[in-house]
C-alpha cells in the first residue's frame, strides 16, 4: 500500500499539498483571506528550483497588476460580469505587453477571483490580495528548493535504455524492407514519431537536471554518470536523424541489388542488436563485412552518372548508395555508443575499487 502510495503520488503532487497547507496556515495566522494564496501556490510549484526562483519574479509583477485592475473595474461597476470580463481581457493584454507570458494565468486568476470581495476600502484591499499572492510564491519557491528536490538521473537512464530499444525495432523494421519485405508505412511512421517526442521529454529531463544542481549539492559520480548520458543522448539524436532518412525514403529509391544486399545485412542485424543489447559485442568478421560495405559505396559515388537516374534533376549519388551511406553511418554511432558503454563499465569498475579502500582506511582510524 505505501509503494502504491508514492507511485500514484508524485514529488509535485506531494510538495503542492505542502505548499499549500502551510501557505493556508500563515494566512490563518495574519487573518488573510487565504484563496488568493492557496490559488498561487497550486499553480506556481515547478519541475526544478530554478524555473520556481526564475518565474516567481515575473509571476509577482503580474499578480499586482491583476490585483489592480481588479480593484479598478470593482470600483467602476462592482460585483458585475463586466467587471471579470475587463480584468480579464486587460490583465492578458498587458502581461502580453509587458512580456509577463508565465505570470498572465497566476495574474487572471487573482483579479477574477478578487472582484466579489472587493467592496470598499480599496487600498486595503489592493495590499492584502497582494500580500497573500506573495505568501503563496514564496512558500511554494521555498518549498521546491529545500522539500524532495527532484532527482531525475534515473528517469533520463530509463529513458535513454527504452530510446535505443524503440530505435532498434525500427531499424530492425527498415531492414527487413531492405531486404525486399513489405511493412507497414504509417506503422514505422507512428512508432518514429513517437520516438522523437520520447526524445525530446528525455533532453528536457536533462535540462532540468542540470538547473537542479545550481541549488543542489551533486557528488563527482552523478556528474560523470549524468556526462555519459547525454553523450547517450547526443547519439540517440544522430541516430533519429537517419532513422528519419530511411524511413522517408521514397519507395523507388529503397531498394538494393542481391549482392549489396547480401553483404548489407548482417552488417544491419549487428548494428541494431548494438544500440538494443548493452553487452552485445559484434562478431569477428564484423568490420570486415563493413570494409565490405565501404569499399562498395566508394565505387558507387566513382561509377554513378547523374544524368543516369533523372535527366532534369541534380542528384549526386544513387538511391543505393543513399541507403548504404546511411547504413555506414548508423555503424559509425554504433561504434561511439560502445565506447561509452565502455567509458561507463571501467567508471563503475573504478568506483567499485575505490569504496572497499576508504572503508579499509576508516576501520584503521578507528
Amino acid at each position: 500500500m505505501k509503494a502504491y502510495l508514492f507511485n500514484f503520488a508524485g514529488g509535485r503532487i506531494v510538495k503542492t499539498g505542502i505548499a499549500v497547507f502551510v501557505t493556508a496556515f500563515i494566512c490563518h495566522l495574519l487573518d488573510w483571506p487565504a484563496m488568493f494564496a492557496v490559488i498561487t501556490a497550486i499553480v506556481t510549484i515547478e519541475p526544478t528550483a530554478a524555473d520556481s526562483i526564475r518565474k516567481a519574479f515575473i509571476r509577482l509583477p503580474a499578480s499586482a497588476i491583476g490585483a489592480g485592475f481588479a480593484v479598478f473595474f470593482a470600483f467602476l461597476f462592482g460585483d458585475s460580469p463586466f467587471s471579470y470580463a475587463f480584468v480579464s481581457l486587460a490583465t492578458i493584454i498587458a502581461c502580453h505587453r509587458l512580456r509577463l507570458y508565465e505570470g498572465t494565468v497566476v495574474a487572471v486568476l487573482t483579479g477574477a477571483a478578487m472582484i466579489s470581495t472587493v467592496h470598499d476600502h480599496y487600498a486595503a484591499s489592493f495590499f492584502i490580495r497582494l500580500g497573500t499572492t506573495c505568501t503563496g510564491l514564496i512558500v511554494s519557491t521555498l518549498v521546491n528548493i529545500f522539500i524532495m528536490p527532484p532527482q531525475y538521473s534515473k528517469t533520463i537512464t530509463l529513458g535513454i535504455d527504452s530510446a535505443f530499444e524503440k530505435a532498434s525495432s525500427i531499424l530492425m523494421t527498415v531492414f527487413t524492407h531492405i531486404s525486399g519485405s513489405p511493412r507497414d508505412k504509417a506503422g514505422v511512421l507512428e512508432d518514429f514519431q513517437n520516438l522523437s517526442r520520447d526524445t525530446d521529454k528525455i533532453e528536457k529531463l536533462c535540462l532540468y537536471q542540470k538547473d537542479e544542481w545550481r541549488f543542489h549539492r551533486f557528488t563527482r559520480k552523478e556528474i560523470r554518470c549524468y556526462r555519459l548520458e547525454y553523450k547517450k543522448l547526443i547519439i540517440l539524436r544522430q541516430l533519429i536523424y537517419h532513422i528519419g532518412n530511411l524511413v522517408y525514403l521514397p519507395k523507388s529509391r529503397f531498394s538494393l541489388d542481391l549482392k549489396t544486399n547480401a553483404a548489407a545485412i548482417p552488417v544491419m542485424e549487428t548494428v541494431s542488436f548494438i544500440f538494443k543489447d548493452k553487452g552485445f559485442m559484434p562478431a569477428e568478421d564484423y568490420l570486415e563485412q563493413v570494409n565490405a560495405l565501404t569499399q562498395w559505396f566508394n565505387e558507387q559515388k566513382e561509377t554513378f552518372a547523374p544524368a543516369d537516374l533523372h535527366p532534369h534533376q541534380h542528384h549526386h549519388i544513387s538511391p543505393a548508395a543513399a541507403v548504404l551511406y546511411e547504413i555506414l553511418s548508423l555503424h559509425d554511432l554504433a561504434e561511439e555508443l560502445i565506447h561509452i558503454r565502455s567509458l561507463e563499465e571501467r567508471s563503475k569498475e573504478l568506483l567499485q575499487m575505490i569504496q572497499p579502500v576508504k572503508a579499509d582506511n576508516f576501520s584503521k582510524k578507528i
